[in-house]
């Protein structure tokens, strides 16, 4: 496929979540296509662009696949998955060459760059009434054990098993040099699941004469992913308790708080604890793995699993790390100013009017109650801007349309952009009962600093501040907090868009 080169994208979404795209096939368009890309949603910020081709998922080529089998999968990999995705101006030229787009002599590219992506998998099977749907073989000359007569839509099929991959591992033991009869037995013994390490005809050539093993391989193929999860502290902490194994040196989060920071990215009761920002606490004490998380400060990552994704690396013998070591390598989003300098879409989805009306800040005013404005000012030492924190659910400054994140450009009329934080708190101090702020979403901000506009009044247009009334107009206040958040469309205005489309297309939120 010279000359045609896919990207190779990572996803990853929090629960409640989409990954910030729809998946659509049209009339007289070939191929699955990205459409409607949520401005600041993963898909958008990790280079997915409008009309792009969707080729394969989780290295499963779909071209040839029909719509729903494509968004099953989408739907069946979890809070993330893997795209190999093409322009559309390639896309189109390579169907009009009668290019093979799934010849595996294609390059992978990751945001951009060149990647080898010959690795073995992993597969992980549970068997069903019908059994795994495989059967293996030796060949005459050839060493090892081969997979053979693997039946289309079986769980082998499924889990990323394929005619002709040489067996290597079961359940995270060595096979090559065994007998037919002694893996078949293994197999027999493994009960309800198994975990096989397998590798591809291409791969196996590539590795000649070196020694393979799990580390190597990728975990794209397997069905439960581990959660990356960013969390930052709230005023009582991040909202749950850590909790050693000491038989078995792992730790376990419990004890999860109701609207808890750790709650709201995700954490579940008891998902076990893999690594906190990159580091492995396997094999770590109580104490140490304590002070890696205080160590972090406000912001911390973890690699966490639930049981069942806990179970799976477990029975390959494997650690999830590498999981997070294959994201980190291959495939990590840009950050918010890389995708802003990634080409622009080839055409836009909506109109080019409302597109610039969402590149707009916001103007809100609020009245101080008992409980103050009901938000914290942050910023980062030794850089300029200030951002909103710890948003009150229900203060007065959620009821003026203030978020978790936003960027403040102005207090009462005065930029602070450049001002330190002292200085801003001083102001909103000294403002009295009311207070008035002009603000952006981060994603906003960051975008129309990109193309050097300045962040003025002026950009509001005939769009009026937020007015939110104290205790004694109650009658308002329901009115104005709808204003108070015009970026999102509503459910009803999502269902007029979708059914908008031609009946001659198909589309699905993702």
């Amino acid at each position: 496929m010279a000359g045609y080169k896919p990207r190779v994208i990572s996803l990853t979404k929090r629960q409640g979540h989409t990954f910030g795209f729809y998946l659509r096939v049209e009339h007289a368009e070939e191929g699955h296509l990205i459409r409607c890309l949520e401005m600041g949603g993963p898909a958008e910020l990790a280079g997915m662009k409008d009309g792009d081709r969707i080729l394969r998922v989780n290295g499963e080529f779909v071209d040839e696949l029909s719509h729903s089998e494509v968004v099953e999968m989408v739907r069946n990999s979890g809070p993330t998955v893997t795209f190999h995705i093409l322009d559309e101006d390639s896309y189109v030229q390579a169907k009009a060459q009668g290019v093979n787009l799934s010849h595996p002599q294609s390059t992978p590219v990751a945001n951009g760059a060149s990647k080898q992506d010959l690795k073995p998998k992993l597969c992980y099977l549970v068997k069903s009434s019908s059994g795994y749907g495989f059967s293996i073989r030796s060949e005459k000359g050839a060493p090892g054990l081969f997979m053979t007569e693997v039946m289309k839509g079986s769980v082998a099929d499924r889990a990323g098993v394929n005619v002709k991959d040489r067996l290597l591992e079961v359940n995270g033991e060595s096979v090559e040099g065994a007998t037919h009869e002694e893996v078949v037995e293994k197999i027999k013994l493994s009960g309800g699941s198994i975990m096989f390490l397998l590798v591809d005809e291409e791969t196996d050539r590539h590795y000649q004469n070196k020694k393979i093993g799990a580390w190597l391989a990728t975990a794209k193929h397997l069905p439960h992913k581990p959660c990356i999860i960013e969390i930052t502290k709230g005023t009582d902490g991040f909202g749950f308790l850590l909790n050693e194994d000491t038989t078995q040196k792992c730790h376990f989060l419990k004890d999860i708080s109701r609207g808890s920071p750790a709650e709201r990215e995700g954490v579940k009761e008891m998902d076990r604890l893999v690594a906190v920002d990159g580091k492995e606490v396997d094999g770590c004490n109580h104490g140490q793995v304590v002070d890696m998380i205080r160590q972090s400060g406000n912001k911390c990552c973890f690699l966490v699993v639930d049981k069942d994704t806990d179970q799976m690396y477990k029975k390959g013998k494997v650690s999830p790390m590498l999981f997070l070591e294959e994201t980190r390598d291959s495939s990590s989003p840009p950050s918010y100013t890389e995708a802003l300098n990634l080409p622009a879409p080839v055409r836009p989805t909506t109109p080019v009017q409302a597109r610039k009306e969402e590149l707009k800040p916001k103007l809100c005013r609020m009245e101080k109650t008992a409980a103050g404005y009901g938000f914290h000012l942050n910023g980062i030492q030794g850089i300029s801007g200030q951002f909103i924190k710890e948003v009150i659910s229900g203060g007065a400054a959620d009821r003026a349309g203030l978020e978790d994140d936003d960027m403040v450009v102005e207090v009462n009329g005065v930029n602070v952009e450049q001002s330190s934080h002292e200085e801003v708190v001083e102001m909103i101090r000294s403002s009295g009962s009311s207070l008035e702020m002009l603000l952006a979403k981060r994603s906003v901000y960051d975008q129309l600093k990109a193309k050097g506009v300045s962040i003025t009044r002026l950009l509001l247009g005939e769009t009026s501040y937020v007015q939110v009334h104290t205790a004694d107009t109650p009658e308002e206040e329901e009115r104005h907090e709808e204003e108070a958040r015009p970026e999102s469309p509503t459910e009803q205005e999502r269902e007029r868009t979708k059914s908008s489309s031609s009946q001659d297309s198909l589309d699905e939120r993702l």
